[in-house]
């Protein structure tokens, strides 16, 4: 891969910039490829989303980004600049200060990221006193300052409650709290909504794009739901096997997407403006194993526009434009 950012910074520069990132899983089967030659960036008050099937590196990338990936998975090659510092290797010490002031992560499940044996009051407070200083009476104050903000009722007694007292919306509530409580530069938001029905989505990603224009934040939404990135960010990067296939705008990737598996899953997609009945699309096969060894493009195998050099050859990801990448040796044909 050329390295390239897919999109121009802003004059401030970007706040999060990802460089050539590798990160690999040495497992009794073999080295696990899990997040391969990795490269974008993010800017201060705009939204990126990146989209794939499950397995396809969305979460390890976002995990390494924070030093949080688990053994015996590493970060071997790259860059992570945070507002230009170098982040990969810091330190425990190090990342416990650079963690939740100034990058936070919403997990995917809230139920097992709060601690079940503290109350949401004592975990709320935990990181106001370290990042931010306050004293115990001033973190309740804006313990309940933040609950109410992000919708939770009652906020005085839900700090003394525990995780499991609370309903799954208002568990991912307290967690978008938490992670915004010191005003981080950049959230990143790992399937925030996927075990929520859709009214509670709607108002999650409503309340985090409305914190965003108060303070200013970058947001990296990772989901698998083309449909709800589509209403929330400016930019999408498409992973596959550990890569990034195609980068646009929401717009241009909409109206052209010009990697095959990217339009296979717009295919996928159901649409309230059909009228026929009929099955949804599906791509055919299945991701490629990452323990293994891939000589061409991972997405051939299940390609219906594959040609022999598909096979033997991994196509980079290359510019296709001012502000959009794509790594396939047939993208120009479509």
């Amino acid at each position: 891969m050329d390295g390239a950012t897919e999109s121009p910074p802003t004059s401030a520069g970007p706040v999060l910039e990802v460089r050539n990132l590798t990160t690999r899983f040495r497992t009794r089967r073999g080295v696990v490829r899990a997040v391969e030659d990795v490269s974008w960036s993010v800017s201060a008050n705009e939204s990126i989303a990146i989209v794939g099937e499950s397995g396809s590196g969305k979460s390890v990338s976002a995990l390494s980004l924070l030093g949080l990936v688990p053994p015996p998975g590493e970060v071997v090659a790259g860059q992570v600049l945070l507002s230009g510092r170098e982040v990969v290797g810091l330190s425990s010490r190090e990342w416990s200060r650079v963690r939740g002031r100034e990058i936070a992560m919403v997990f995917q499940d809230p139920m097992t990221s709060l601690n079940p044996v503290l109350t949401i009051g004592y975990q709320m407070a935990e990181g106001l006193r370290r990042h931010l200083r306050l004293s115990r009476a001033d973190a309740r104050v804006e313990s309940l300052r933040l609950l109410d903000l992000v919708g939770i009722p009652d906020a005085s007694r839900r700090l003394t409650s525990y995780a499991h007292e609370l309903s799954g919306g208002q568990r991912q509530r307290v967690m978008i709290a938490l992670a915004l409580s010191c005003r981080p530069d950049v959230l990143i938001a790992d399937e925030p909504t996927t075990a929520l029905d859709v009214t509670i989505q709607d108002q999650i990603v409503r309340l985090v794009q409305d914190l965003q224009g108060e303070m200013g934040m970058a947001i990296v939404w990772i989901t698998h739901d083309l449909a709800l990135a589509a209403g929330m960010v400016d930019r999408v990067l498409v992973m596959y096997a550990g890569s990034i296939v195609e980068s646009a705008s929401v717009a241009e990737l909409f109206a052209r997407p010009l990697h095959p598996y990217t339009a296979g899953l717009l295919k996928a997609m159901p649409s309230l403006e059909s009228r026929e009945r009929s099955r949804l699309h599906t791509i055919e096969g299945r991701p490629p194993d990452l323990a293994a060894e891939i000589r061409g493009c991972p997405f051939a195998p299940r390609c219906e526009r594959r040609v022999e050099k598909c096979d033997v050859e991994r196509p980079a990801l290359e510019r296709a434009g001012d502000t959009r990448s794509v790594a396939c040796w047939r993208s120009a044909d479509s």
